[in-house]
């Protein structure tokens, strides 16, 4: 600001920001370290919608008291040792820094790229703070959720915005909508697929696309991700050329008394098994990276399912992560997006 009193304030260069968020992880395994990550998760009203004068005296004195423990122990056993993290937190740093240096490779200087947890560290507000702060004048919110629901997309949202209400001079905004029937994201899934396939000494028998579940009563209620994640199960089996009985879509990771979105995964890949099918595949394409849900729930719980069932031979298909074919197709969402901001 060459104009500007000597005593004006530093005005940084105008830069656009691109924020990716994923969902969160708890600093450590440890009991206090889980609940401080647990509380903050299961408060939210996305999450769980019950009234809070319901379902804050059972979660502070029931559910904290004892699932701490339990889900610390799940994340004991997947935990990055050697850095001091989950593998969410680690494979997003992959992720960004992948995305970062093909940004920057397109626009140079002009753009920022960072992440950020809806839940845990780092979070929303502190990474908004910091664009704004580096001169972040415009910035594009990235939720990485491939399908759109209420409790993932849109709380991550609701997050954002609210840390922008904190901001003096707040940026202009744009938030990535679902990328579920993006051509990238199904190619990028495809290949995984067909890589898995090719390495194994028999292919499976039958592919089960297992997405991290929701109350029934959101799908009544208008939330899409039931749909999204039906539409994204039948672009990739058709991009793989299959018939409809070699691809099943399920849905894990139930919490509460309620229904969820069925066929749960737990029970149909049992169900499989006791149908005859020896060799079964698990892909979770509602992940972006994996993480606690799919490194515990799927390859531990869900394959001990199949296999006490009677099924033989398991194959858990890794989400994307930082492949090569997923950062193509995530760097495309953004490009997509960042029309008119950037030439």
């Amino acid at each position: 600001m060459p104009d500007a009193p000597t005593d004006h304030p530093a005005v940084p260069t105008a830069k656009i920001g691109i924020l990716v968020a994923n969902l969160g992880t708890p600093d450590n395994y440890d009991y206090w370290s889980m609940r401080r990550y647990l509380n903050e998760f299961l408060s939210d009203r996305r999450v769980i919608d019950y009234s809070p004068w319901l379902w804050q005296p059972i979660l502070q004195l029931v559910v904290l008291t004892k699932r701490p423990f339990s889900s610390g122990a799940n994340y004991k056993s997947i935990w990055n040792e050697e850095k001091g993290e989950s593998p969410l937190m680690t494979i997003t740093k992959e992720q960004v820094t992948a995305i970062r240096a093909q940004m920057h490779a397109q626009y140079g200087d002009r753009v920022m790229v960072d992440f950020c947890m809806r839940y845990g560290n780092p979070s929303t507000p502190s990474k908004v703070k910091a664009m704004v702060a580096a001169g972040c004048e415009k910035i594009l919110f990235f939720p990485l959720y491939p399908q759109y629901a209420g409790a993932t997309t849109a709380t991550a949202n609701d997050q954002f915005f609210r840390a922008l209400a904190e901001e003096k001079w707040q940026p202009a905004v744009r938030t990535v909508p679902p990328y579920f029937e993006h051509p990238a994201y199904i190619e990028a899934l495809a290949q995984s697929v067909e890589r898995a396939y090719a390495a194994a000494e028999e292919p499976p028998e039958v592919l089960v696309a297992s997405y991290h579940g929701v109350p029934k009563r959101y799908l009544m209620e208008g939330d899409p991700y039931h749909c999204q994640c039906q539409k994204t199960s039948r672009l990739l089996r058709e991009r793989l050329g299959w018939s409809e009985d070699k691809l099943v879509t399920t849905f894990q990771s139930r919490f509460g008394p309620e229904e969820w979105l069925k066929p749960y995964t737990v029970e149909e890949v049992a169900r499989l098994a006791e149908a005859g099918v020896k060799r079964l595949a698990v892909i979770a394409p509602a992940f972006s990276a994996d993480c606690i849900e799919t490194l515990e729930e799927i390859n531990e719980e869900i394959h001990e399912a199949f296999e006490e069932a009677g099924g033989e031979h398991f194959t858990y298909i890794p989400c994307l992560n930082s492949d090569d074919a997923h950062v193509k197709a995530l760097c495309a969402v953004i490009d997509d997006n960042l029309g008119g901001w950037v030439a």
